[in-house]
């Protein structure tokens, strides 16, 4: 696995290695894309994919761990448990296509109704949109792992825990969450790397414009959508390196986010 890695990162070093010797590094510093004039920078890729992951994780987290305490606690069996961990592993295999679709005809007309009101440019496309679709997206993968997390923590401690007095919300908060914290935080990571490098989805509702922007109501892009969208359309070398270092750049990203992500899994999962 290792050296597939090494593979990967070489292969997409030397053909972006135009773009590297030109653009310096100020292809990380700057926000401008423009390949008329050849200026290509990956600020606003970078900040669009970072806010657009960061935004998704938190409201899929959130409902992530609501499912798994219901799923993996309270509802461990029976007609309810049975639908609802079919209805998870359905989102999981629908198609990221579908979820475009789903983002075009649902969260957009729902992020405008929210924007009209509040004096903005009703776009409905754009950062908000893309991160409430990423958050139903990854939302399985998180659910599913932080569910079986739960479900592994010894029944002993539970009854303990009980025993000594504890409610059943007390006994979920104070030792089942603290006992399966590092599983969750790993099902938190792989849903985080799902969200980084998704693409078509993203592609179809984040309104595809190459600025840096920080409000996330305007529309925007990603590293992965800008690489989708103007790939078959570069027309240079310089155009087409460009594009290959914004997923050097990408891939980077997420090998440092996974090994951090290890790192705090292991310290959670010593405590």
């Amino acid at each position: 696995m290792s050296v597939l890695l090494i593979a990967i990162f070489f292969s997409l070093l030397l053909t972006s290695r135009h773009a590297i010797l030109a653009n310096g590094f100020r292809f990380i510093t700057g926000s401008e894309w423009d390949p008329v004039t050849n200026t290509f920078r990956s600020l606003a890729f970078v900040v669009g994919t970072l806010v657009t992951s960061l935004i998704a994780l938190v409201i899929a987290t959130i409902l992530a761990l609501a499912l798994a305490i219901l799923m993996g606690e309270y509802f461990k069996s029976g007609p309810f448990s049975a639908v609802m961990r079919t209805a998870v592993e359905l989102l999981a295999g629908i198609p990221s296509v579908v979820y475009g679709f789903i983002g075009l005809f649902f969260f957009v007309p729902v992020v405008r109704a929210i924007e009209e009101p509040l004096g903005l440019p009703p776009f409905g496309v754009g950062v908000f949109t893309t991160a409430l679709l990423l958050a139903f997206m990854i939302l399985p993968y998180s659910a599913s792992i932080a569910r079986e997390m739960i479900s592994l923590v010894p029944s002993d401690l539970k009854e303990a825990s009980l025993s000594l007095g504890a409610t059943r919300s007390e006994t979920v908060w104070k030792v089942i969450l603290p006992y399966a914290r590092g599983g969750i935080m790993g099902g938190v990571l792989l849903s985080l790397g799902r969200a980084l490098g998704e693409t078509m989805a993203v592609t179809m509702v984040i309104g595809n414009a190459n600025v840096l922007t920080f409000n996330v109501f305007a529309p925007g892009n990603t590293m992965a959508s800008v690489i989708a969208n103007e790939f078959s359309e570069a027309s240079s070398d310089i155009y087409l390196s460009s594009l290959i270092e914004i997923g050097l750049l990408l891939f980077v990203i997420s090998t440092l986010i996974n090994i951090a992500g290890k790192v705090v899994v292991n310290r959670m999962a010593t405590r």
